[in-house]
């Protein structure tokens, strides 16, 4: 048996040897973060909200022919020319579901009391549909969304995408490709708010070492990591843009800001809001983080809605 010295001195090496390997693993530490990321979308919100009076909920309203094309809208009290944010959730291109809490419950609870209509969608995921188709669902699930509006008192001039991780590099990528949504999408949307994506390059971050998820939703196809990249894609065209980043992660604001440094050169509206929060924090504190949420209203405002 070790003497009492001994095992203190076995204590100390291990926590000695973790410290160092927690220091060193950066991808690690994301891919486990991004695996709890990925359970955290399916659980309660741990700060939740509670719908405004006389608010209503249409749920599984279709937008094509897969199961998976449904979306639900949560209508404010007397509704009238309304604003709407269609929101896109995460969860790796793979999974993730319109119902989940953090993407829901805080955003509906805040946007319906200042009168928005709020609206999340499913889209069709990994294995049945790749990035890019699911960029094409989010914009019929965007055409369908328009096309009702005014049927649920709101204004299809004002509208806004909203997506969280996935979800945020979904939105983005319709924001700067513009040929997703030709053909598609009847009018432009105001603006664009990308919650803690790091796919903004996925040409860079499939050439360095990088996380599985990434290798199942764009494989080795360097075609598809171009077009599947807002980097590439964007023109000084694009719609307005707000992205939050996680300080916690190792790539996402870095991500940012090479995406915002070459949107600067082009003369596009691009914020940046940087917080302190983890991966999950940064979905499901909006509508519930009073400054966080002021921040994200502001950008928001300036696009002409309140």
């Amino acid at each position: 048996m070790p003497s009492p010295v001994g095992k203190h001195l076995v204590h100390a090496f291990l926590i000695a040897a973790l410290a160092g390997s927690v220091a060193q693993a950066g991808p690690l530490r994301d891919a486990i973060e991004a695996r709890q990321a990925a359970r955290a979308e399916k659980n309660e919100s741990t700060v939740r909200a509670s719908l405004p009076a006389g608010s209503q909920v249409r749920r599984d309203l279709s937008y094509g022919t897969a199961p998976l094309q449904r979306f639900d809208v949560y209508l404010p009290p007397h509704a009238q020319s309304a604003p709407l944010i269609l929101m896109v959730h995460g969860g790796g291109w793979s999974e993730g579901d319109k119902r989940n809490s953090p993407v829901v419950d805080n955003k509906a609870a805040h946007y319906l009391a200042k009168g928005y209509i709020f609206v999340s969608t499913n889209y069709r995921l990994l294995p049945d549909a790749d990035p890019i188709e699911q960029a094409r669902d989010v914009a019929r699930a965007l055409a369908a969304v328009q096309s009702q509006a005014a049927s649920w008192g709101g204004d299809p001039a004002k509208v806004v995408l909203m997506g969280h991780s996935a979800g945020a590099h979904l939105v983005t990528l319709l924001a700067t490709d513009g040929t997703l949504s030709a053909g598609v999408v009847p009018r432009p949307w105001l603006g664009t708010v990308a919650l803690d994506s790091a796919v903004y390059d996925i040409e860079t971050i499939m050439q360095s070492r990088h996380l599985p998820l990434y290798d199942r939703a764009f494989g080795k196809d360097k075609a598809l990591w171009k077009s599947a990249s807002p980097f590439y894609a964007v023109t000084a065209a694009m719609h307005p843009l707000l992205a939050v980043c996680s300080t916690r992660r190792d790539d996402s604001c870095a991500q940012v800001d090479m995406f915002t440094a070459k949107t600067d050169r082009l003369g596009v509206k691009t914020r940046v809001i940087r917080k302190d929060y983890s991966h999950r924090q940064i979905n499901e504190l909006l509508g519930a983080d009073a400054g966080y949420t002021a921040d994200v209203d502001d950008f928001l405002a300036g696009l002409g809605l309140h």
